[in-house]
């Protein structure tokens, strides 16, 4: 009798099933700075408007869903992790004997 947990047992716990909560903020956030910035910023020309949408453009990319991950953001952060920590790899081959001593 073994179980298999089905794949989506993670989507119940987020928001439309594909954010958590600080996704949903930091999307909303880049939006409010995007539509602010439209308000305060000279729009008329390509380059102001360009400028005025970059903080949604950037946050909707980090919270995009891509498969094998939750997002864009958790990708990234385990690309930091992995790079800027220590690693230690145990080997574990077919040739070691885990500490054991041979009884001869």
């Amino acid at each position: 009798m073994n179980y298999l947990i089905p794949a989506n047992t993670k989507k119940s716990q987020l928001y439309f099933g594909l954010f958590n909560g600080f996704d949903l903020i930091l999307f909303g956030s880049g939006l409010g700075v995007s539509l602010l910035l439209l308000l305060i910023l000279p729009v008329e020309t390509l380059k102001w408007a360009i400028i005025a949408i970059i903080p949604g453009l950037v946050t909707g990319f980090l919270v995009f869903p891509i498969p094998y991950y939750h997002n864009v953001l958790t990708v990234l952060r385990n690309v930091i992790t992995f790079f800027t920590t220590r690693q230690e790899f145990v080997w574990k081959g077919w040739c070691v004997k885990d500490g054991e001593e041979d009884s001869k």
